[in-house]
């Protein structure tokens, strides 16, 4: 069994990082462990547990900045801003129902070391565009900081983008600093139920278009929306299309109003426009309030496929591409193989995010996902079936526009297929000479991205 290392000090991680740099051993990197699960198997003697390592270490409310040790409790940290009327506005999801985790939620180094956003996404931006400082050591063993407390800061390289979505294999995070913002007034969220998956996105692209300043723009076909208890009733087995605003009552007020018209403006047929009931949910077809936030906390956490709906095991891909070419992409995947089964897709960020149950394969519909992806403008490597697929030769490399990548499958598949996008040969060789810089002699979490990284 692995041991497991738990320091509570900064001083500490150090000293362990050096020991097994000295010893020749590999360290799997955690905090919660919430997602444990993502990524290659662990090819790791002992893991170290950063659990221990937590405290707040500044909060200035007028400031709007917060530094935390990379081990404290998200949930902490967002019930402290709240009672200052603040918020974490990248609205970091949690894996733990879609991984089937331990319960105790993700901690603040884990969200910034995965990158993680929410629906907001495609407003405020993912984890890294509100990461303004960290202190971390390195896989040489040696303690180094970048950024700072303020948000225009010039001091160095640009660090913090490089550590947000490193998965722990360049450095251990041990402190953290991050920008915060006022929680809006008012939440409302405008929904149309019926739509086909085309019709949607088309619907949320008039939406995201407009004036309106929405900030959640999500799209559940029926059998999706049927897990979501906030709209379940009043979907009645109907699509859901979710587009929300945020701001003072007034201003929320006079923007749905806008935004109707815009969406009722969307060139779609007839069918569709009859399909846009707005007034079948509530008063003026909106929710707002708590069952406004519930339903988005469940698109941000992805709960219509959380392990106790689908199992824990049935793999889940996250696919980034184009908006308009998203429902052409669920559609490949669906029926991509007679009798193989629909697949089931969630769609976020206006369309520009894919959440797909594929339907069941020995490669956990890796193939499947990627080639189309390729065929609507994706990236992989051209090669073998891939190529066939996109009509493509090995040659001409990659193709680009998006990127897939598997987040929940058994330990064995994760291994066995690409789980984060396979790299172009160039790019490939960065990222080998980026992680040896840091880490030269494979201390941290290695291979978890890709093979013998």
């Amino acid at each position: 069994m692995t041991d497991i290392l738990k320091p509570d000090k900064m001083p500490q991680v150090e000293e362990a990082v050096r020991w097994a740099l000295t010893h020749g051993k590999a360290l799997e990197v955690l905090g919660a462990g919430s997602k444990r699960a993502i990524g290659r198997p662990a090819q790791t003697d002992l893991t170290l547990d950063l659990s221990g390592l937590t405290g707040m270490l500044l909060y200035e409310p007028d400031e709007l900045v917060l530094s935390a040790r990379a081990g404290t409790p998200l949930a902490e940290i967002e019930a402290m801003v709240a009672a200052s009327g603040q918020e974490l506005a990248f609205e970091p999801m949690s894996f733990g129902a879609l991984l089937g985790a331990p319960s105790g939620g993700p901690t603040i180094g884990g969200v910034i070391a995965a990158n993680v956003s929410g629906p907001r996404r495609f407003k405020a931006g993912a984890a890294r565009d509100h990461l303004l400082g960290f202190t971390a050591v390195s896989g040489r063993g040696e303690v180094f900081k970048s950024g700072g407390r303020v948000v225009k800061n010039v001091t160095g390289y640009d660090l913090c983008k490089l550590m947000a979505g490193s998965w722990g294999t360049l450095a251990v995070l041990l402190d953290i600093t991050i920008k915060i913002l006022p929680r809006p007034e008012m939440e409302l969220t405008v929904l149309l139920f019926g739509l086909d998956d085309g019709a949607a996105v088309r619907a949320m692209t008039a939406a995201l278009a407009s004036n309106c300043d929405v900030s959640g723009a999500a799209h559940l076909p029926a059998i999706v929306a049927a897990r979501v208890p906030s709209i379940a009733t009043a979907a009645s087995n109907r699509a859901v299309t979710a587009l929300r605003l945020e701001g003072v009552a007034p201003g929320v007020a006079h923007r749905r109003a806008m935004l109707e018209r815009a969406v009722a403006a969307t060139t779609v047929a007839a069918t569709d426009v009859a399909a846009t009931d707005v007034a079948a949910c509530g008063e003026g077809g909106a929710i707002e309030g708590s069952a406004s936030r519930e339903l988005w906390r469940a698109i941000r956490d992805v709960e219509p496929f959380a392990a106790a709906h689908t199992g824990a095991d049935r793999p889940l891909w996250r696919v980034s591409i184009a908006p308009s070419k998203s429902a052409a992409l669920a559609l490949a995947v669906s029926g991509g193989v007679s009798g193989s089964g629909d697949a089931q897709v969630l769609y976020d960020w206006g369309g520009g995010l894919l959440l797909i149950l594929p339907p069941p394969f020995g490669d956990g519909g890796a193939a499947l996902v990627r080639s189309a992806l390729a065929a609507a403008g994706g990236t992989f490597p051209a090669s073998g079936s891939f190529a066939a697929a996109s009509g493509t030769s090995a040659a001409t490399g990659f193709i680009a526009g998006g990127h897939a990548t598997l987040i929940r499958a058994p330990a064995a598949l994760r291994a066995a297929v690409d789980v984060f996008q396979p790299q172009e040969p160039v790019l490939a060789a960065l990222t080998k000479r980026v992680k040896e810089s840091f880490d030269p002699k494979g201390v941290l979490n290695p291979g978890r991205m890709w093979a013998g990284v």
